[in-house]
């Protein structure tokens, strides 16, 4: 059986606003255009992670790695399609390169390209090695990829090692290379959105459900679960490479730790994004990337030095509170306003049709 993903007049008009806002906001509000655009980023971090994490059951801690995967190999085709990569990132002396706009835009092209590839083929590689394991098992054994790959790069001299890598500049004015960037972010987010939706609505997503629900069974009924977890993961890969290129285009310069491979920020903010909002739902890592980028950008401004508190704060609250996520808890308080019809409610159906069959035939 296969759900279908089908549009309503209300959902086309939904996405057209949410498209026509997403894309004026900037005009409107110039100085924040970075901060939206990162709040994208973390909408694409939290969807990919859900795919894993809340549809199929999965928890990855290093989903990071494809990120920071894609933001070298991007960085590295994209300057080493016209300049000599070592010569560029050498530490003995400063190297000013000046790309043309074709060789900037033809360049990044090709980077993106090549950074959604590669993070794909590290997917498939890796998965032969940690689908493996099962429950904490997998989730530490990602981490450790994650956090090698980062010493591993700052170890590279040919990347510029541990002292990062500069980019090449974005051959236009500062408010052109902001809206630039935004765009680009927004319409990746749009893109995994799209494709999540649909994919949720084919028989892979009813495959993947079954892998959470019990992975045991779902073997037992036919499902090669090893295959969609390889592809399952491919594809959070597949956006995840685009995303670290286009961010670190976006940043300007790329280094391993805190930019690439960011562990401890980006590789756990994708996880409390999906848990925050409801993994396991299509809006929940919506929601849940939107409301933590809110609270984030709050404390970084207004509580320096009490960020972390708030965030740890806000970790506990929703592990003890809400551990099915806002929309998850949203789902069951209100479930009617979700379309969801519960045991009671068609047990009350059955009855009333039961009582109303007499009258219907003594009429």
């Amino acid at each position: 059986m296969t759900r279908t993903a089908t549009y309503t007049p209300a959902d086309i008009a939904v996405f057209v606003g949410i498209l026509v806002i997403g894309l004026i906001v900037p005009f409107f509000a110039p100085a924040y255009t970075f901060q939206i655009a990162v709040l994208y980023l973390m909408v694409v971090f939290a969807l990919t992670w859900d795919i894993m994490g809340g549809q199929m059951g999965y928890n990855s801690l290093g989903n990071i790695f494809f990120f920071g995967a894609g933001m070298y190999v991007s960085s590295v085709v994209q300057i080493g399609l016209f300049y000599d990569v070592a010569e560029y990132t050498a530490h003995f002396g400063a190297v000013k390169v000046d790309f043309t706009p074709f060789q900037y835009f033809t360049g990044m092209t090709v980077g993106l390209i090549a950074a959604a590839l590669f993070s794909v083929v590290c997917a498939i590689v890796l998965g032969w090695i940690v689908f493996g394991l099962r429950g904490p098992y997998f989730a530490i054994g990602t981490l450790g990829i994650a956090i090698a790959a980062g010493e591993l790069v700052g170890a590279w001299d040919y990347v510029g090692g541990g002292g990062g890598m500069s980019l090449p500049v974005y051959p236009g004015e500062v408010d052109d290379r902001a809206y630039f960037f935004y765009v680009l972010n927004f319409a990746l987010a749009v893109a995994t959105f799209l494709f999540l939706r649909w994919l949720y609505s084919t028989r892979f997503g009813l495959a993947i459900n079954a892998i959470r629900d019990d992975e045991e069974k779902a073997e037992g009924m036919g499902i090669h679960t090893k295959r969609y977890k390889t592809v399952a993961w491919s594809i959070a890969a597949f956006f995840l490479g685009i995303a670290g290129g286009i961010f670190g285009n976006m940043t300007g310069f790329i280094e391993p730790l805190e930019v690439a491979f960011p562990t401890v920020t980006f590789g756990i903010f994708m996880v409390l994004m999906a848990l925050l909002g409801g993994k396991g739902t299509l809006w929940g890592p919506v929601l849940g990337a939107a409301l933590f980028h809110i609270i984030k950008e709050i404390t970084w401004t207004y509580l320096l030095g009490w960020q972390w508190v708030t965030l740890g704060a806000l970790i506990i609250v929703n592990v003890i509170f809400f551990q099915q996520g806002i929309l998850g808890w949203a789902m069951e308080k209100w479930p009617a306003f979700f379309g969801i019809t519960v045991e009671e409610d068609l047990e009350v159906e059955r009855e009333t049709d039961g009582k109303s069959a007499p009258a219907s035939v003594a009429s």
